[in-house]
């Protein structure tokens, strides 16, 4: 099957998700076209089975902003035409599934009917699209698609709780490549971020309020005063030069580590002993799972998703956002023994394994399937 894939190609869960989706599709015999405004940072290389097609936006002094939308449809119109592309899958209800629908109008206009799948990834639903400048467009995108997936249960609640949707709402998890994690890394040694005292904490994210950056340092602050530790924080994003600032303050500065973005997150994982993800909300948890495989244990909220990933007393702890001491404490009841530790890191290479994309990748394929038959049936 020829599927066009709309995406943001940045290092958030969702261009991840897609990215290797689509990868993973080309593995299995599917012609793939990622759409977007820049090559996705998981996007290797291209080849016959993987293609980019990049998204200009000309620059006109009419527009104050730029519309993304418009230089998106009439891309993806072409690329459609050019391609004959069967399906288009677009991930994150805004911008793209709106330029999806916008898309399928005007090829109608040629006799091209093209089924349309959203995947809802979090923040287009519960964040940005809740909004009232957004709520309406959101709301008819998502109702105009095809067929809706998401990534959670709680995201698939959470988005007929906000918003008017007649659509059936599919709940497929994000996955991970579980052949990706089986290397050894001669390299992978600890001394090169810490002592062989040190207990090594990991953060990675965006750096935005959301993740509660100030919650990841305060734990880390408790746990490095019964215990040497050292906090590697992994990403860039507004709340970073706040943490910097945050670490001097607290005087523990040379004990945490920021490396910013970084395509070498394995690499990274594969020393650690615990990751903090404190979050206030999070659609699904898939840097908690990409730690899990990387036989690392979790202490998180037990926001949106992530207790569909991170198991309680299994592969780590959860406690309510903002319960900053029991985070601490639960930290601190893996660390303190090595064999405690051992069992939780293998608890989570387990239950990881539970979300390998050999067993989630049927499950769009049969979404695809029932999509493209039912193509000529679907009002317009």
């Amino acid at each position: 099957m020829k599927i066009a894939i709309v995406c943001y190609p940045t290092f958030g869960g969702s261009g991840v998700v897609a990215t290797e989706l689509g990868i993973a599709l080309a593995n299995r015999g599917h012609e793939i076209h990622f759409i977007t405004y820049r090559q996705p940072v998981r996007l290797g290389l291209l080849g016959d089975r993987i293609h980019f097609h990049e998204v200009h936006v000309p620059d006109y002094p009419l527009f104050h902003y730029q519309p993304y939308e418009l230089a998106l449809s009439s891309r993806l119109v072409d690329t459609i035409k050019l391609y004959d592309i069967e399906l288009l899958h677009v991930h994150y209800a805004i911008p793209h599934a709106y330029a999806g629908y916008m898309t399928k109008k005007i090829l109608e206009e040629d006799g091209i009917y093209i089924p349309m799948i959203t995947t809802l990834h979090g923040t287009d639903i519960t964040l940005v699209g809740n909004h009232p400048f957004y709520k309406p467009a959101v709301t008819f995108s998502i109702n105009k698609s095809d067929i809706v997936t998401s990534v959670s249960e709680s995201l698939k609640k959470d988005t007929l709780e906000l918003f008017n949707i007649k659509k059936e709402i599919e709940v497929i998890p994000n996955f991970i490549d579980i052949t990706k994690y089986k290397k050894v890394f001669t390299d992978c040694q600890r001394t090169l971020m810490a002592t062989d005292e040190e207990k090594i904490i990991t953060h990675i994210s965006n750096f935005r309020k959301v993740k509660r950056i100030p919650d990841v340092i305060q734990i880390f602050y408790k746990i490095q005063k019964e215990l040497p530790a050292k906090l590697i924080m992994v990403g860039e994003g507004p709340e970073k030069e706040m943490a910097e600032h945050m670490c001097e303050k607290l005087g523990i500065h040379k004990k945490v580590i920021f490396l910013g973005n970084s395509n070498e997150i394995d690499r990274i994982l594969c020393f650690s002993d615990l990751f903090l993800l404190p979050s206030e909300t999070e659609s699904f948890g898939l840097a908690a799972l990409e730690a899990m495989v990387n036989k690392v244990a979790v202490i998180s909220s037990n926001a949106g998703g992530i207790p569909e990933v991170n198991r309680q007393g299994v592969t780590g702890f959860m406690s309510d956002v903002g319960n900053v001491d029991e985070m601490a404490e639960n930290a601190l009841k893996i660390l303190k023994d090595e064999s405690t530790l051992e069992q939780f890191k293998e608890n989570a290479v387990r239950v990881a394994a539970e979300f390998d994309i050999l067993k989630i990748l049927p499950l769009y394929e049969a979404v695809y399937e029932k999509a493209y038959k039912e193509r000529f049936k679907t009002s317009y």
